[in-house]
């Protein structure tokens, strides 16, 4: 096996360990999480992931984790969701998926969604809306807003030069605010998980 494709298993070993605990583990610990024999061997290979960008070090000399550490991979390729296609090369890439989803880190609220009144937006209840805060937005954005003290997950349409919001589920009212629409932010990405 090849220094590369080793360093690449214990990049994965760290990656667990740190999702997990949210943190790098000690030089002991670290012996046992990558199964290597002394406090020398494991510093190589910290090294060695320092060298490759996945690894930096605090001015206290504490090892952490770089943006490059917390990329997954992608495949070059797209899966149909119709018609099966050809299965070629399976090349892959590196996909950060904070960079994907959160352009602006500071202004990011992941909001839980409960209900299934966006269900034919493909929102369902347990999803993890990506949110955006700003005041602005445009008719067809989806939107967190504030009616009548209360959040509400909708479209935001227009009629009559007045803002609404639109459920995408036939079973639930269109909402006509009777005053100012407070807008928390705008909807720019989705998190669903299918396995616990």
């Amino acid at each position: 096996m090849t220094e590369s494709t080793k360093d690449a298993e214990y990049l994965g070993l760290l990656q667990n360990y740190y999702a997990a605990w949210h943190s790098l583990p000690s030089y002991n610990r670290l012996c046992e999480v990558l199964g290597l024999a002394s406090r020398s061997a494991v510093s190589k290979v910290l090294n060695r992931l320092r060298e490759a960008g996945f690894l930096d070090r605090t001015p206290d000399a504490m090892w952490v984790p770089t943006a490059h550490f917390f990329e997954r991979s992608l495949a070059a390729f797209h899966v149909p969701a119709g018609t099966p296609d050809h299965a070629g090369e399976a090349g892959v890439e590196a996909f950060a998926v904070d960079a994907y989803l959160i352009p602006k880190p500071s202004h990011t609220t992941l909001v839980p969604v409960k209900g299934d009144s966006m269900i034919d937006a493909g929102i369902f209840s347990g999803d993890i809306a990506v949110v955006e805060q700003r005041v602005a937005a445009q008719a067809g954005d989806i939107v967190v807003a504030i009616v009548d003290n209360e959040f509400t997950i909708k479209t935001l349409d227009m009629e009559r030069g007045k803002y609404l919001l639109r459920p995408a589920n036939p079973a639930y009212p269109v909402i006509r605010p009777r005053g100012q629409l407070e807008l928390f932010g705008v909807v720019v990405g989705l998190i669903r998980k299918y396995r616990s």
